[in-house]
């Protein structure tokens, strides 16, 4: 096994390339790789509630280029593309022009990441940007993986299984709907979940390792 520490002290197992965790300023994914062994990166246009040593603060298009990943995964804004929110940016009305902005720089997004990482995930709530990205997409549930609450969310995928539940709890609690209006509610609303995270980690950035580890190449 060949390892090293990270600036934090957690030890990296180096049989893997790095992950990349676009769009993301709470760490919540970074940090379980980052405890998992990954050199894991999060990327934001936000200075990151996490740990600053493993955050690039600037754009990702800038970033993913740098290097080459074992595993990038997107984040990118859904609020114009979001199907809840065509009333605002759907065809026909006022706003439409800012959803037609936002999914061609996903699409160019999408692209850039398929260049520069071995698998990509990008993750939006039911949107109108999986159609656009011509790659199959599979759809979690919080309940699915210990969570007793409701909000759909989806991956694009490249490269990668769908993730498979690994905790069905009772409850479809729609806590992220109800949220109180604050300054934080959007940045709120986003967060990955702590068990979907970890999902994450054992399906598709371990599995790398365990394929090292049998002596077959990384994908």
């Amino acid at each position: 096994m060949t390892a090293a520490l990270s600036p934090a002290g957690v030890r990296v197992d180096r049989r893997v390339s790095p992950v990349l965790v676009g769009c993301e300023e709470s760490q919540t994914i970074t940090k379980a790789l980052r405890a998992a062994g990954h050199e894991a990166y999060s990327c934001d246009l936000a200075p990151t509630r996490g740990n600053p040593a493993w955050h690039y603060q600037q754009d990702i298009l800038e970033v993913i280029p740098t290097r080459r990943w074992g595993l990038i995964i997107l984040h990118p804004d859904c609020t114009t593309m979001a199907v809840s929110g065509n009333r605002w940016y759907g065809r026909g009305m006022p706003m439409h022009h800012k959803r037609e902005q936002a999914i061609a720089w996903t699409v160019g997004l999408w692209e850039l990441a398929k260049q520069h990482g071995d698998k990509v995930a990008l993750e939006n709530p039911v949107s109108v940007i999986f159609q656009h990205l011509r790659a199959p997409v599979c759809y979690v549930q919080p309940y699915e993986h210990g969570h007793g609450e409701t909000k759909k969310t989806g991956f694009a995928l490249h490269n990668l299984e769908p993730l498979k539940p690994t905790n069905l709890v009772d409850g479809r609690e729609q806590r992220i709907w109800k949220m109180s209006p604050s300054p934080t509610r959007k940045r709120d609303r986003s967060q990955t979940f702590e068990g979907i995270a970890q999902a994450v980690v054992m399906q598709w950035a371990n599995a790398g390792i365990h394929r090292a580890a049998e002596g077959r190449p990384v994908e």
